[in-house]
């Protein structure tokens, strides 16, 4: 397959299953939410990543008398990233550790959603850090990807 082809294979397999909205990647997962969890926490670890903290938001609904779809937040990080990106630019603490939501939408199809490296930079008017970005959009990229499939 010529190089042309091929990347342009990629990129519309790639446009399939994610896409971005509002700063928000959104990559369609083949099992449940809890599945997915399982397995993004299962990645981050074995990538060396700590994970602070797993929310079940579906079970705080239910706690408090509310249906809610399952809905799970998986809160992560490692300082020897986000540390060098907030050399670059502070404010982006505010953002950091990493989050990932994993959801069900109104058709029951579940999601893996997280913030685009691209937009942090973009939002916390970050530069000079491309490699660090580049090296988060990759790593989360592959995360979800790890997650999702």
């Amino acid at each position: 397959m010529h190089k042309p082809l091929l990347s342009l294979t990629l990129l519309l397999t790639l446009s399939i299953t994610a896409h971005a909205n509002n700063g928000l990647i959104n990559v369609k997962s083949k099992h449940s939410t809890k599945e997915t969890a399982d397995k993004l926490e299962a990645v981050l670890v074995s990538k060396g990543m700590k994970v602070f903290a797993r929310i079940n938001h579906t079970e705080g609904a239910k706690n408090a008398g509310i249906d809610l779809r399952p809905t799970e937040l998986v809160i992560f990080g490692n300082p020897k990233v986000g540390a060098p990106l907030m050399q670059c630019s502070q404010l982006v603490a505010i953002d950091l550790p990493q989050k990932a939501l994993i959801w069900d939408d109104a058709a029951g199809q579940t999601w893996l959603s997280y913030n685009a490296p691209e937009y942090l930079k973009e939002r916390h008017d970050i530069s000079g850090c491309d490699a660090v970005i580049g090296k988060i959009t990759k790593a989360l990229d592959n995360f979800a990807k790890a997650a999702t499939e």
